[in-house]
């Protein structure tokens, strides 16, 4: 039986990928053997999307939140780069962060239903 979700993120500087998570998004995490952490994520849901050719085997992390210009002030005071204005999209308020190694990771507050109780 399937009991949960392991996500990864790549990228060129794991150190401090990982100092970002743990202090900047203060998320909890658990030695797994020389220095790998592993973090605790929020509950999870997973949408499945038509995709086009060029997307085709690449998915996305997105992380949900309940207000999202009071989670960025939050997060810009600990030092959080937003990368992206908050857009409307059809399922919510869009925005993204930078994360160490130069990538970005999508945030949003959902405006569809959602499975999570």
């Amino acid at each position: 039986m399937i009991n949960g979700t392991h996500a990864v993120i790549y990228t060129t500087e794991p150190e401090e990928c990982r100092a970002f998570f743990r202090d900047k998004l203060g998320m909890n995490s658990v030695d797994a053997g020389g220095g790998w952490r592993i973090f605790a994520l929020p509950p999870a849901e997973l949408g499945i999307h038509p995709s086009e050719a060029a997307e085709n085997g690449r998915h996305s992390l997105f992380l949900m939140c309940d207000d999202v210009e009071k989670t960025m002030a939050e997060l810009s005071a600990k030092g959080v780069e937003f990368t992206q204005p908050v857009k409307r999209e059809r399922y919510g308020l869009l925005t993204a962060m930078r994360i160490p190694g130069g990538s970005e990771l999508w945030m949003y507050q959902p405006t569809h239903p959602s499975p999570i109780a």
